[in-house]
């Protein structure tokens, strides 16, 4: 049985992990068909019923303009997970990349690179996401670069410190005395045996950006009306206290959605640690 075959079985055997994927699969399903799916259009106006509590016609209510919130909440699915994939990507490129070379490499790269990413811990994560957002104008798409970008400093870190153990191995050091080039050695040696912490801080990161794009929504500064944002939808169901679902079931798919990505992180290392993993392993043996 491969490690990695390994992991994925202990994966399936924690209910919690298991829990939270499945929250994530469905999450992916209405994301994909959200619009086949929903009674409504999200985007679809009836004045005659403004403010309607949860009901048979409307099972989660209805908004200020008369729009189905069920509907709304469904499809800002889509736009929540490609904010936090993209995002989280852009991160995952440049900070692993950063921290390759910062690692491998030391000398000048790895304190030109960490006094760079000093630099950019050294602001809150929001703050630093609203000032580039500020810089760059509202709207998705530089929502997704500001969150990616702020996340860069996580990603170079994790990597850095990973690598900085892999390179000195029997295995790197027998490829650096044969002649083997550094990039090639990144590749073939170090990168495959640092992914377990990356998979670990991705799966986390991905949902930091599910809360940072609904905070940036909330403020007015990432998805723009008309189009449906959880974010956008406590933004506008603040003004609406007694009309509670409008706040209460865009709170929930966040709170849901966050949660999901933790436990499958928590799962994940769990399973990608040699050390707890064996723990595990005796114990599907008992």
């Amino acid at each position: 049985m491969t490690p990695t075959t390994s992991a994925w079985r202990l994966l399936v055997r924690n209910p919690v992990s298991v829990a939270g994927l499945g929250v994530l699969v469905l999450l992916v399903f209405l994301a994909l068909l959200g619009p086949v799916l929903v009674p409504y259009g999200p985007n679809a106006v009836d004045v005659t019923r403004t403010l309607q509590p949860p009901s048979g016609a409307h099972w989660f209510g209805t908004d200020d303009l008369g729009r189905d919130v069920l509907s709304r909440v469904v499809l800002a699915a889509r736009v929540s997970l490609q904010v936090s994939v993209v995002s989280v990507s852009i991160a995952l490129v440049i900070g692993v990349t950063l921290g390759l070379l910062a690692g491998y490499f030391r000398g000048w790269a790895d304190a030109v690179v960490m006094r760079v990413v000093d630099v950019l811990f050294a602001f809150p994560v929001m703050l630093l996401a609203i000032a580039i957002v500020a810089v760059l104008g509202p709207g998705l798409t530089t929502a997704m670069i500001a969150i990616g970008i702020v996340y860069v400093p996580v990603f170079a870190r994790v990597t850095r410190a990973s690598v900085l153990g892999v390179r000195e191995e029997p295995y790197v050091r027998a490829a650096v005395s044969i002649g083997a080039r550094p990039l090639r050695i990144i590749r073939t040696h170090v990168l495959p045996n640092v992914t377990a912490p990356i998979i670990v801080q991705t799966s986390l990161s991905l949902a930091f950006a599910i809360l940072a794009e609904a905070a940036l929504s909330f403020l007015g500064l990432g998805v723009q009306p008309p189009e449906p944002s959880w974010g956008r939808m406590l933004f506008d169901g603040k003004a609406f206290t007694g009309s509670w679902w409008m706040s209460v079931f865009p709170g929930l798919a966040i709170f849901a959605t966050v949660l999901a990505f933790n436990l499958v992180g928590d799962g994940l290392r769990d399973v990608l640690d040699p050390r707890q993993r064996s723990v595990l392993e005796s114990r599907r043996d008992r």
